[in-house]
């Protein structure tokens, strides 16, 4: 069974920056692990993947040049640097992990564990 916790979400200016944190426990390294996030009235959405073996990262195209996903093996820790944010990226994040493949991994039901999700407020 994998556990995942995030953290470092917040409120910011527009042009700010923030670094989400997703900590893993269990058998997370076998997974892909990936961002997603979910506005008001929203579908949740992907924001970026990395596969744990090899380290391929996606990104969305709405994020892509402005946020990086990394991955540590010290910690078994996923980041979501994000830089440039803007009003649109207000939302909740969530950290996930699950046996998404290429064709997969951008949608939310490739993936069976998920974070309790924390919420970045971005202000114009």
């Amino acid at each position: 069974q994998v556990q995942l916790v995030e953290s470092g979400g917040g409120s910011v200016q527009a042009g700010g920056s923030l670094r989400l944190s997703c900590s893993a426990s269990g058998p997370f390294r076998q997974y892909t692990a990936g961002w997603f996030r979910q506005g008001p009235g929203t579908e949740r959405e992907f924001v970026a993947s990395i596969r744990w073996n090899g380290g391929n990262t996606a990104y969305a195209d709405s994020v892509k040049g402005r946020f990086t996903i990394s991955k540590d093996w010290a910690t078994n820790s996923v980041y979501l640097q994000m830089n440039s944010l803007k009003p649109d990226d207000t939302a909740v994040y969530y950290c996930a992990a699950g046996r998404a493949i290429e064709s997969t991994k951008r949608r939310p039901d490739a993936y069976n564990y998920w974070g309790q999700g924390t919420q970045v407020t971005v202000s114009s």
